[in-house]
């Protein structure tokens, strides 16, 4: 099971990105943090049998980064990468809409830079999504998570609908990821 919460104080539209984004991954809990500490954080995951928890951090009234931590016993440890976010497109503002997803594959094209295919095979490890390239998936998932480039070099996370291909978010632009971990 995994825990999905924001920072503090997070804005409208940071909430509405985290609801989209519990819609999008099945076995997903998303709460609201309210005046929780980082041990307060851990405290719930523990009482919802969560190992694995998602905060979406703000940075200046906007998206800040995406933090991937993992419980063990009472200590909550980094899982890199960070993710800094460049934006988001939610699910309303896409045409097409959908139901809560509950066959999700985390997808990628064959051709892709080495540091793409490295994000896709952790998020499908954190998320314990399979992975596997776009044609193959169409037959057996209902969506897919797709990890991509854009045209200006940033990478993406889409959510699609398979075996179409429609997007239905949400989408996130990553402008950088972080892959060492500072003790």
């Amino acid at each position: 099971m995994i825990l999905l919460t924001t920072s503090r104080r997070p804005t409208t539209r940071t909430r509405t990105f985290c609801h989209d984004f519990a819609r999008s991954i099945p076995n997903i809990i998303r709460i609201n943090r309210g005046k929780l500490n980082v041990d307060g954080i851990a405290e719930k995951a523990a009482e919802l049998n969560a190992n694995r928890i998602v905060i979406i951090d703000r940075w200046r009234s906007g998206f800040g980064k995406i933090n991937l931590l993992r419980k063990e016993t009472t200590d909550l440890i980094p899982v890199p990468p960070f993710m800094y976010v460049a934006g988001v497109r939610l699910q309303r503002e896409f045409e097409t809409t959908t139901k809560r997803v509950r066959s999700l594959v985390a997808t990628t094209k064959l051709k892709n830079p080495p540091e793409t295919k490295k994000i896709a095979e952790h998020l499908s490890n954190f998320f314990n999504l399979p992975r596997l390239l776009v044609g193959e998936a169409a037959t057996k998932y209902r969506a897919s998570m797709h990890i991509t480039d854009s045209a200006l070099g940033r990478t993406q996370i889409t959510f699609m609908l398979l075996p179409q291909m429609i997007e239905i978010g949400p989408r996130i632009t990553l402008s950088a990821l972080v892959w060492s971990v500072a003790e």
